[in-house]
């Protein structure tokens, strides 16, 4: 894609700004921040890939991985506020949920231990298991608010913190997994997935981008599972007091 062709797609933002503008939604210095900085950051990753693409050197690989899982980490832990070392909990659950589909997926050989497959996919999982630790801190906060009362029973008659929230920790767990799942049921009917879809671009074979899909597929369900379950089991003690009291939070969005 050339650099004018690419500049023709600013045309979709304006577009976006002017429906803002008519609508009073208010969005436009939003859309614009948002444009100028994804651009950038894009350009950015790009040539630092590029770079690391041809050094192939393992200690720039797990720079990057780990700066992927730092920044997933605090976007996640803006799910959780009020919740103290949220943000490590996230970045360890993250981080195992990581380890453990690499290692399958190199230990199988499944794909080539090279950089090319590694931080691709890597940032597919990372970004994944991101999206599933927001999701389950959200559910916690709701599920706990909505059994707050059952809770306390239990405390009040000798249940321990994990005894109160158990069945919570499971709702919460299932409705982190919900979005992922229901994406498995559709991908390919409603919606042609976007590694799939850049493959084919690209000029790869239909059905090896398809192959890829698949495993990208099975990664994220496998990774929202474990990041969810993970995460629950290390944070379900921020939600209550020294005291094994719960906390006075209040719902967030």
């Amino acid at each position: 894609m050339s650099i004018l062709a690419l500049s023709f797609t600013l045309l979709f933002v304006m577009i976006t700004m002017l429906v803002s503008v008519w609508q009073k939604l208010g969005l436009e210095r939003d859309i614009a921040v948002g444009t100028i900085r994804s651009t950038i950051q894009l350009l950015l990753v790009g040539y630092v890939l590029q770079f690391v693409f041809g050094a192939s050197n393992p200690l720039f690989i797990a720079l990057i991985l780990l700066l992927m899982i730092g920044v997933a980490s605090h976007n996640a832990a803006k799910r959780g506020s009020g919740l103290r070392g949220i943000a490590w909990r996230i970045a360890i659950a993250i981080g195992t949920t990581e380890l453990l589909m690499m290692g399958l997926l190199l230990g199988f050989h499944v794909i080539e231990a090279t950089p090319q497959y590694i931080i691709p996919l890597s940032g597919m999982t990372i970004g994944n298991a991101m999206v599933v630790s927001g999701l389950l801190l959200n559910q916690m906060r709701r599920e706990i608010s909505t059994a707050r009362g059952e809770i306390d029973t239990l405390l009040s008659l000798g249940a321990s913190a994990r005894q109160a929230v158990q069945d919570v920790m499971k709702r919460a767990v299932k409705g982190s997994m919900i979005p992922t799942i229901d994406g498995m049921k559709t991908v390919g009917l409603v919606q042609l997935p976007g590694m799939m879809t850049g493959m084919i671009i690209a000029g790869a074979d239909p059905i090896e981008a398809v192959r890829y899909q698949i495993l990208i597929v099975f990664a994220f369900a496998s990774s929202a599972a474990v990041t969810s379950i993970i995460l629950s089991l290390l944070s379900y003690k921020l939600w209550f007091t020294k005291e094994l009291r719960l906390q006075p939070m209040e719902e967030k969005g």
